[in-house]
């Protein structure tokens, strides 16, 4: 028999604004304690040293929490050039220092405006892939490095928004798996100067914005004010990470089938793929995918 989990079951996203200096776990842990959940996990790690937006999935959103792992992201980031680094950011060791000859507006656009569309990148070595069985980042801190195979990435927009004669600021909208500390030493390689990342800042991932994210601050006096309403009021439904999928409903007997793990028929369902389902009173049932005859088979149903 199962171990009883602890704490309350409560279900729904919160938009945490992560602050600098925790980790995406501790951030998460943190949020699990404050919302007293019994179950949380999150989406996408953002570095210690990065700040920003990070989907915490309580209770029944764990379960589409991988759906937002491939979603698009923004990142604004401020570079700064000639100083090359271990982690590819300011709290790594310096490797390199080079002069930053002067780098014109034009010639640094014309730069970036290579990086746009479909690139490869070399994962860090400071990063959480795993080779062989272990996390690069421990390989890493021992002073091992491995041969990492490139990986496609897209970066879909990257916009100039500030420049200096130690460096550049930044604005890229990119595809999962895209990580911007390699985005930012492969630039300052391209300008001969090399660069690493001084601040990172997540926006955007997949149907959230920046306007949805919620302080650890916040968070912390509505917990101290015990005001558990106010808490749970921020939490978004979970069925805005599949905003992009889409949806059917269904009622009666086929909902029942349907819960009981059965494939069942409904009107108007897209031909493949998958979708959100829902009951006929607007309640989000799960995600479910379409088979070969037409037919709709669950994939994760959501039971509250």
């Amino acid at each position: 028999m199962g171990r009883k989990r602890k704490g309350r079951q409560i279900n729904g996203i919160l938009i945490l604004d992560k602050p600098v200096g925790i980790s995406s776990n501790q951030a998460l842990q943190k949020v699990k304690r404050l919302f007293n959940a019994n179950k949380a996990g999150h989406t996408g790690n953002l570095d210690v040293p990065a700040s920003g937006l990070l989907p915490i999935c309580l209770g029944e959103a764990t379960k589409i929490s991988s759906y937002l792992l491939n979603a698009d992201k923004t990142y604004i980031t401020e570079v700064r050039l000639g100083i090359t680094t271990n982690t590819g950011d300011a709290a790594g060791e310096v490797l390199q220092q080079r002069e930053v000859n002067i780098i014109s507006q034009a010639w640094l656009e014309e730069v970036l405006a290579e990086f746009k569309g479909d690139i490869k990148q070399i994962p860090p070595m400071f990063s959480a892939l795993k080779h062989n069985g272990q996390r690069l980042h421990k390989l890493a801190y021992q002073g091992i490095e491995v041969e990492r195979e490139p990986r496609p990435v897209k970066i879909h927009e990257i916009e100039l928004l500030l420049q200096s004669e130690t460096g550049f600021k930044i604005k890229v909208n990119c595809s999962k798996g895209t990580y911007i500390r390699t985005l930012v030493q492969d630039i300052g390689e391209k300008l001969g100067c090399g660069a690493h990342v001084l601040t990172l800042r997540r926006l955007d991932s997949g149907p959230f914005i920046s306007g949805q994210m919620i302080s650890l601050e916040k968070l912390e006096e509505l917990a101290e004010e015990d005001d558990v309403e106010a808490l749970d009021s921020l939490l978004l439904p979970m069925d805005m990470a599949l905003f992009d999928l889409p949806k059917v409903e269904c009622a009666g007997e086929a909902l029942q089938s349907l819960c009981h793990g059965q494939a069942i028929s409904v009107l108007n369902a897209p031909e493949s793929g998958r979708l959100r389902i829902y009951s006929d009173s607007g309640e989000f049932i799960g995600i479910g995918t379409v088979l070969k005859d037409g037919r709709i088979a669950p994939k994760r149903l959501i039971i509250i």
